[in-house]
């Protein structure tokens, strides 16, 4: 979260705005291009004093908007008595759009009033005290440099408002929708290992039943018949062990392999079962009766390989 400014660090755009608006308005005093003459007998240069409390009430834009427009007022106030600089004007109708638009809600809210407030006065005062209707013009203008400013002002704090809620409504969805999935994952895996927690279990329990009757039994028939069973459950066991944690790996996309069984294991499977079995008078021997066959593509020759794949790329 980015740190919020301080009002003696004014921001950039800020700055700029504060020294352009300088040096246009010294341009205009310096051509003596002003809207009226002073009232009151007052100099003229106090509207240089003017503008340049307002070019340094643009500083405070962003980081104090309400400040700057108090400022801005007091500086437009003096410019009009002292001779009217469009520059100054333009500045002031700045930092009412940046009041409106960065200062907070209750000033965002009260500004525009006070704008419809200000313009009723000054046009009703003028056409009173003047009896012209050339007042209506005077209204008109005050309408243009504070009503129109706060409502563009409004308006587009209005978007922003509403696009940083839709992006935080649309921050709070993926997050639920992220929630949702983890539950559902979660949940699942948790079925998995249940079922995998009953399935196991079972052939186990029907192992070690089997077993005691196989070493308590004195008939070979029942104990060929028990060994059968035992035999049949641990394949089936080993089976759901194996498709479950597969389907375990692949919802926690985990993206190591499961291990295959392979032939080229065979050899040591059998010694472990020569040397478990010896301890029960047990003996194992391997008689494979397949023909001659072609051999597995991991154990042909070069080229036997591309003989078999004449259109395969020669190795350089």
């Amino acid at each position: 979260m980015p740190r919020s400014r301080s009002p003696f660090r004014p921001h950039e755009h800020d700055v700029l705005f504060g020294v352009g608006g300088l040096l246009a308005g010294l341009l205009l005093y310096a051509l003596d291009l002003r809207n009226s003459p002073a009232a009151f007998g007052l100099p003229g240069w106090l509207s240089l004093v003017a503008l340049f409390v307002m070019s340094g009430a643009e500083l405070l834009r962003r980081t104090a908007p309400q400040l700057g427009l108090t400022i801005a007022t007091c500086a437009l106030a003096l410019d009009i008595l002292s001779g009217t600089l469009v520059t100054t004007v333009l500045m002031f109708s700045d930092l009412v759009y940046a009041a409106v638009l960065y200062g907070s809600p209750q000033a965002a809210r009260r500004i525009p009033r006070d704008c419809y407030l200000i313009t009723a006065l000054i046009t009703v005062g003028t056409l009173v005290g003047f009896q012209d209707s050339a007042a209506l013009l005077l209204g008109f203008a005050t309408a243009m440099i504070t009503i129109v400013p706060a409502w563009t002002g409004a308006i587009i704090r209005t978007h922003r408002e509403a696009a940083q809620a839709a992006r935080l409504e649309a921050e709070r969805t993926a997050l639920l929708a992220e929630l949702d999935r983890r539950e559902a994952v979660a949940a699942e895996r948790a079925r998995m290992a249940r079922e995998l927690h009953d399935m196991v279990a079972g052939h186990l329990s029907a192992i070690a039943i089997h077993s005691t009757a196989a070493l308590s039994l004195g008939d070979p028939k029942a104990t060929h018949e028990a060994l059968g069973v035992i035999r049949e459950n641990s394949v089936q066991g080993l089976a759901e062990m194996r498709r479950l944690i597969g389907l375990l790996r692949d919802a926690s996309g985990d993206a190591e392999p499961t291990a295959v069984p392979t032939l080229d294991g065979l050899s040591t499977l059998l010694a472990r079962a020569e040397r478990i079995g010896a301890d029960n008078g047990l003996s194992f021997a391997l008689h494979d009766e397949r023909g001659a066959g072609p051999a597995r593509p991991d154990q042909a020759r070069p080229d036997q390989a591309r003989a078999a794949a004449p259109d395969a790329p020669r190795p350089t």
